[in-house]
């Protein structure tokens, strides 16, 4: 006689709702181990994603990066409060569970330029953090290059915005993150999933060890006018472009635009006024 056929239960989706034991740190801020890339891919792609990724530091404290199993790895704290979290002055209270109390102290951010002052940046260099001088020497460009800063630049006057409806430089302000979080870790996916959105939103399961999610977190290169990159027009020692490759390059298909982006079709045949 055969034995019965087992039917593997699905595992159910973690709750939008984490099932907290009081007020907390978790209401304010949460750490997590993000993904830059894997080791396979080189220094320079890898130092490339990781100055890409360390510049986001508007709502990002970064620890250090570190290796394990083939791929680099980074420490964060992400400065963004769960959506349940209502405060009235020093008071705080949990509208998924009615927990309350004095309110959490908010993370203080930690101080993290990436803008030293002259040619001296803060960048990853061979997987690590570290100060260089960056002169500025106009790159080997890319086959279809952002017209960026050439002459004029086209995203001066460009009605781009986030989510958050913040304006201007909208590529510069939001960006994609791969939080470490096995399917077993159910605790910390709530935790994720309960973020205040637009500031983390579109959670995503990208496989059994990870969740991908989308972040505004205003990138630190940005120049005090909000719109030009700092690193525009740099090079390193090596004559590698200081400024990330993903940010001089077309999005495919014209995909992922934000509104208003001065790149979309349509827009893009309009002469940009200039700067």
């Amino acid at each position: 006689m055969k034995p019965p056929r087992v039917v593997p239960t699905a595992v159910p989706p973690p709750s939008a709702v984490p099932p907290c034991a009081g007020l907390g740190q978790q209401c304010r801020s949460l750490r997590a181990t993000l993904r830059v890339g894997s080791l396979e891919e080189g220094d320079t792609s890898l130092d490339h994603e990781a100055t890409w990724l360390l510049g986001h530091t508007q709502q990002l404290d970064f620890g250090e990066l570190w290796e394990e199993d083939g791929e680099l790895y980074l420490e964060a704290a992400l400065r963004v409060p769960c959506r349940y979290l209502a405060l009235d002055g020093g008071a705080a209270r949990c509208r998924a569970h009615g927990f309350q109390g004095p309110a959490p102290r908010a993370p203080r951010p930690v101080d993290q330029p990436r803008r030293l002052g002259g040619d001296r940046f803060r960048v990853i260099d061979a997987r690590k953090s570290v100060v260089r001088r960056l002169p500025v020497v106009a790159p080997a460009l890319p086959a279809r290059p952002l017209p960026v800063l050439t002459a004029a630049n086209p995203c001066a006057d460009a009605r781009c915005r986030t989510s958050d409806n913040t304006r201007r430089a909208a590529c510069c302000r939001d960006l994609q993150v791969e939080i470490m979080c096995t399917r077993d870790e159910r605790m910390l996916e709530s935790l994720v999933r309960s973020r205040r959105s637009p500031y983390l939103c579109k959670v995503e399961r990208g496989g059994d060890y990870s969740i991908d999610v989308e972040m505004i977190s205003a990138c630190d290169y940005l120049a005090s006018d909000g719109i030009a990159c700092t690193l525009h027009g740099r090079t390193r020692a090596d004559g590698r472009p200081a400024k990330p490759d993903l940010c001089s390059e077309w999005p495919p298909k014209n995909k992922g635009l934000h509104p208003g982006c001065v790149f979309a079709p349509g827009a893009r045949r309009r002469k940009p006024a200039p700067v």
